[in-house]
């Protein structure tokens, strides 16, 4: 499926550069009492996302969660 999708997405040229899958990943996990404001959130992500970088939003996650972490082990960012 990953090589149809990444080829499917060339051919047709739906991003400006190319297409290729990330190497690193990040997870969250909310518990079911906090599904309220998930779905919230997922409503207003266009409003969430439009005053800073992946990198910023994703760095400012890992701080309010508490998770330690090396800014050098992080995945690339393309800001």
């Amino acid at each position: 499926m990953f090589s149809s999708f990444s080829q499917y997405t060339r051919e047709n040229r739906l991003l400006p550069g190319r297409f290729c899958w990330q190497e690193g990943y990040g997870g969250f996990t909310y518990s079911r009492a906090q599904i309220d404001n998930v779905y919230k959130y997922i409503k207003g992500q266009e409003f969430h996302h439009s005053g800073k970088t992946f990198r910023r939003e994703y760095i400012d996650y890992l701080k309010n969660d508490e998770i330690v972490f090396d800014e050098m082990y992080l995945f690339e960012f393309y800001d």
